[in-house]
């Protein structure tokens, strides 16, 4: 479906597209005091509390469809959980979120580190199972098809080459760098390709593919299927295509995604499939990195953010630049 032909939802009104980042800014601000720090559960214990005082500020009646786990695995913002501060009279949205994409990047202060949600009409967005899923995608400006989790990895960087009209070892490839990688990143040396390998957060990973100056042509790897909804939410919104499969390790995994209504355990999700109809995308940097800057403290007790908010009705992406005063 072309940008052009997404209908713009009722429930997702001009306001509350620009306060999802307020959203955001709370928890990647949170985040920020433990970077460095070294305790991951600490950073996104802050940032979880962070956003959820921040939702409860929202006139809506959401829902989180993707959080931080199921409620006896996470006390806040748990898969299910009611968010905003008008149940049951507000517009009915559901939320995915991450609100600290990148915790060990965080705790080492390394890049990349965002504070994410996603956000549609009810039961727009795909309700994945906490399992790792493959994931392919690229941005904007290529024909239909250009990627398949069909294709080999080969397959896929000659197609973009194709596209593109240059040659495959000026394409470039994002990959989360993991020992579980190690064939997909020896088959791109083979092709000559260039490779970009990232520590952490394939969120940030896949919205790359939609910023020329990044000089990312393709996002390829396995990562979480939450994040992979979330980066479907940021596609369906600047542009690009997607493929997903969920991948799963045992029969508890398996069991986990037929409690959320996945029977076909095969199937290869496409954009559309994980977030349909109008939705937004905001993000704030926690820690500098490709997308964004992260949070920075000036002197006179002040701080900024860097942000960035998308809707998919309209394709509008806005940078967005905040100042904020600590006390």
């Amino acid at each position: 479906m072309n940008k052009k032909e997404i209908t713009a939802s009722k429930v997702l009104d001009r306001v509350l597209v620009l306060e999802m980042v307020r959203v955001t800014e709370a928890a990647a601000i949170a985040a920020s005091n433990l970077v460095g720090r070294g305790d991951e559960k600490a950073a996104d214990a802050a940032a979880v509390e962070a956003m959820r005082k921040a939702f409860d500020e929202l006139y809506m009646d959401g829902t989180v469809v993707i959080g931080e786990g199921e409620r006896d695995e996470a006390p806040m913002l748990y898969i299910g959980e009611k968010v905003g501060g008008a149940p049951g009279k507000g517009p009915k949205i559901d939320i995915a979120l991450d609100p600290l994409e990148g915790t060990t990047i965080t705790a080492k202060a390394g890049p990349n580190a965002l504070a994410v949600l996603a956000a549609a009409e009810e039961g727009c967005l795909l309700n994945a199972p906490d399992v790792y899923m493959d994931k392919i995608a690229v941005g904007p400006g290529y024909p239909p098809g250009v990627i398949s989790l069909e294709k080999s990895v080969t397959e896929n960087v000659e197609s973009v080459a194709r596209a593109k009209g240059v040659s495959p070892a000026e394409v470039i490839v994002c990959v989360l760098d993991r020992p579980r990688h190690a064939d997909i990143i020896a088959e791109l040396r083979k092709i000559g390709c260039g490779i970009y390998l990232i520590p952490d957060g394939d969120v940030a990973g896949v919205i790359a593919t939609t910023d020329e100056d990044t000089t990312i042509d393709i996002y390829m790897g396995q990562g979480g299927a939450p994040e992979g909804v979330l980066a479907a939410a940021a596609l369906r919104c600047a542009g690009g295509q997607f493929n997903g499969r969920l991948v799963f390790r045992n029969d508890d995994e398996r069991a986990r995604a037929r409690k959320w209504g996945i029977d076909d355990l095969d199937r290869i999700y496409l954009l559309e499939d994980l977030a349909k109809g109008d939705c937004i995308f905001a993000a704030t940097g926690v820690t500098d990195g490709s997308l964004l800057e992260g949070v920075k403290r000036l002197r006179g007790g002040k701080m900024t953010t860097d942000s960035v908010v998308m809707r998919a009705s309209s394709g509008t992406v806005r940078w967005v630049k905040g100042e904020h005063r600590t006390a």
